[in-house]
């Protein structure tokens, strides 16, 4: 999020993406889902906060994937199709959901106003919470 002068040093920045990967990995959901509250935090724009939560999405994920990959070799009880602890046909299914429906979400980001994005975004991760509290 180059240009907003709301972000901490880029030391700060990269210590905070770190953690945000860790949490996001050992809770189970996407980086995104704690990009956008941080970056929000420090005064981004929501549609720049969720737009940079998407490109910094990946990466999150790749890392996350690597250490499941590594956590998870060679244990026998993982079914066919799994490579450590990612299951390669689940992969797959949300790669295909993530490319069909990427454009309609770029598409609401940049129409929806920007209370209502907030508003959404605040009940996913109260249901993400409570999931987390429920078990």
């Amino acid at each position: 999020v180059e240009g907003h002068n709301n972000l901490p040093s880029q030391l700060f920045v990269s210590v905070a993406g770190a953690i945000i990967g860790a949490i996001s990995a050992i809770v189970g959901v996407g980086g995104g889902t704690l990009t956008v509250p941080y970056l929000a935090w420090h005064r981004v724009p929501v549609v720049n906060a969720v737009a940079t939560s998407s490109a910094v999405g990946l990466p999150i994920a790749v890392s996350g994937a690597g250490g499941f990959v590594i956590s998870g070799w060679g244990n026998s009880s993982l079914p066919e199709w799994a490579s450590g602890f990612l299951y390669w046909p689940a992969i797959f299914g949300v790669l295909a959901a993530s490319v069909l429906t990427v454009s309609f979400g770029a598409h609401l980001a940049h129409t929806l106003p920007v209370a209502t994005i907030k508003r959404v975004f605040a009940i996913l991760l109260l249901v993400v919470g409570a999931k987390l509290v429920i078990g």
